[in-house]
């Protein structure tokens, strides 16, 4: 399996954060790259993107800038600092768990993004860690969730990079979650059962994501492609008087949003999950109530020494039985 290389960006971090990189058509309704840009972000101020490129600060990928002339068709990409939005600090701290010259290992909590996206920026694990560490050439190897927290891994150098990127492509690294759940109606101990199914539980089925949509959607009409086994180690009721089900959960595959569609297909929808079994409504971050999915363990051969590793989260979940 051929491991991708992201393009080179022409532009350097920042203060953490990366250059966005934007592509332009080859042809279309509009005579110049600088038009394109207007009508692509029709929502902003076109003089105050006009004097962006006027000052120089959209380049091709020669890092050259770009000039409001420039005619389309003359770059494929361009490249840009996105303004940094006010943001409110996630009152939550990462820890550093491991750091060595080619891979970081962090304890992500909740509700901080992996990566920058949408509303969060500075607030991410990535732009923290690469002010903290001192290093812009840091990305992530994987991603978890904004709102699970857990083990992240991180490439410290490019030269390094495809070597641990590759283990996950080729599903050779374990993983282990641990979730809580309601206690589903009639749950007895000492006869475990999910959906009609003795535990451990294999569940299998089809997850397919779309562009621009919260949920995943699962399509039983076609071949499986996410598996997890889920294994019941306790149940009782929580420091917050919930009576809970707790799940350990080994993913052999990585598809979005996989452990809590499987867990809610099972009748055991994580507590705190907004979006399933049911989407509820948009609605300020629950401090109180975390979405309860850790990514616990994470074990695997280097690939560049050969030696075992396995790394094991600090953190515990909230309403795990007491």
């Amino acid at each position: 399996m051929m491991v991708r290389v992201p393009m080179p960006s022409p532009l350097p971090v920042k203060d953490g954060v990366g250059p966005t990189r934007l592509r332009v058509p080859a042809s279309g309704p509009w005579a110049t790259i600088a038009e394109y840009v207007v009508a692509r972000f029709d929502h902003l101020d076109a003089g105050d993107l006009h004097r962006r490129f006027d000052a120089g600060g959209i380049v091709g990928t020669d890092g050259r800038p770009i000039g409001r002339g420039t005619a389309l068709g003359s770059h494929r990409f361009v490249w840009y600092y996105r303004d940094l939005p006010v943001e409110d600090p996630v009152p939550f701290h990462l820890e550093i768990l491991h750091v060595d010259d080619d891979l970081v290992v962090i304890d992500k909590p909740h509700f901080l993004p992996t990566t920058p996206g949408g509303r969060y920026l500075r607030e991410s694990a990535l732009v923290r860690l690469r002010t903290r560490l001192d290093n812009p050439d840091l990305t992530p190897i994987h991603r978890l969730d904004r709102a699970t927290a857990g083990l992240v891994m991180f490439s410290a150098r490019s030269a390094t990079r495809g070597a641990y990127q590759s283990l996950f492509e080729k599903r050779r690294v374990v993983k282990v979650y641990e979730a809580v759940s309601m206690q589903p109606p009639g749950w007895d101990p000492d006869a475990p059962v999910l959906a009609e199914r003795a535990v451990p539980v294999v569940y299998r089925n089809h997850i397919a994501s779309r562009r621009g949509e919260f949920r995943v959607v699962v399509d039983d009409s076609r071949e499986p492609n996410a598996e997890t086994v889920v294994e019941v180690c306790g149940g009782g009721v929580s420091s917050s008087g919930r009576a809970v089900l707790h799940t350990i959960l080994r993913p052999h595959t990585g598809r979005m949003h996989q452990l809590r569609v499987h867990l809610a297909a099972l009748g055991a929808g994580i507590l705190g999950d907004r979006l399933y079994p049911d989407l509820l409504p948009e609605a300020p971050d629950d401090h109180s109530l975390p979405l309860q999915l850790l990514a616990r363990e994470l074990e695997f051969t280097d690939p560049l020494s050969g030696m075992p590793r396995r790394f094991v989260t600090r953190r515990t979940l909230s309403e795990a039985p007491a």
